[in-house]
């Protein structure tokens, strides 16, 4: 499996788990199979609601904790009270410390992103956090924040996917040594209909989602399908085996159509509690 470095030193799988939208009472079951499978960096969040499924799974599966990379994030509704929200995920997962922890959205309107990141800093200081960052930060949200800062994040997990690529975001997170992470890879199933990807698919013998994946690694970018499928599990980890050609993967980036599946991170401000 290959890793990313962060900026702090931190090495991270580029090939996650990721659990969004997994219920709650099939969480364990599924994370174990993709444990099993052979995933080592499992993405959840406060507001998943399946953070105690993720821990019961890694409890369960035998493999020593230093050996799984955990990322969970702090809910909107909690960006205030950040350092007991913190200790209580900690808490539902079973563990001592957690690998990244993100703020899950700026919400602007509330005003309290800044607050919330000097907590962090401050639980990365004590040792409970191996790594702080945020998740779906635009460019004006990521200049605020460091305006104000004494830890540059590590990572900023934003929606990516070749209809939706968000590059201009990418390039000036990582111009300022924030390493990048997609969430909705393949477009919630959208992009796997492409023309190009599906040519590329049957070129290598690989699954349309497998070429995505593939399309993403090329990049550097940090990586998290879900599934429920134990088959799918795999196959999409086998995507670390891929090597796109330059040409192949400038292909899959022409598609870029402008088109966002999830919610525009100038105007969320749902709290999800």
């Amino acid at each position: 499996m290959p890793t990313v470095t962060l900026n702090n030193g931190v090495r991270v799988p580029q090939l996650g788990f990721g659990v969004f939208q997994v219920p709650p009472q099939e969480t364990q079951r599924i994370v174990e199979d993709a444990l099993e499978a052979g995933y080592r960096h499992i993405d959840t969040a406060a507001a998943y609601r399946n953070e105690a499924g993720v821990g019961a799974a890694i409890a369960a599966s035998g493999i020593p904790r230093e050996e799984i990379f955990i990322t969970t994030k702090l809910r909107n509704g909690e960006q205030g009270n950040a350092k007991e929200a913190f200790h209580n995920s900690a808490q539902a997962l079973g563990v001592d410390y957690v690998d990244l922890y993100l703020i899950h959205w700026p919400v602007p309107s509330q005003g309290l992103f800044i607050e919330a990141w000097k907590q962090l800093e401050k639980l990365y200081a004590n040792g409970e956090v191996r790594a702080i960052g945020v998740s779906n930060f635009l460019t004006d949200h990521l200049d605020a924040l460091l305006a104000a800062s004494d830890v540059v994040p590590a990572v900023n997990q934003i929606e990516i996917h070749p209809t939706f690529q968000q590059e201009e975001l990418s390039v000036k997170s990582r111009s300022l040594g924030i390493a990048v992470e997609a969430y909705s890879p393949l477009g919630q199933g959208a992009d796997l209909m492409a023309a190009t990807v599906k040519s590329l698919a049957g070129k290598y013998g690989a699954s349309p989602a497998q070429i995505l994946l593939g399309w993403h690694l090329a990049q550097g970018t940090i990586v998290i399908p879900k599934s429920a499928d134990s088959t799918r599990m795999r196959e999409n980890l086998a995507a670390v085996r891929l090597t796109l050609t330059p040409a192949e993967v400038a292909d899959i980036t022409a598609l870029e159509s402008g088109a966002r599946v999830g919610a525009d991170p100038a105007l969320a401000a749902h709290t999800q509690m």
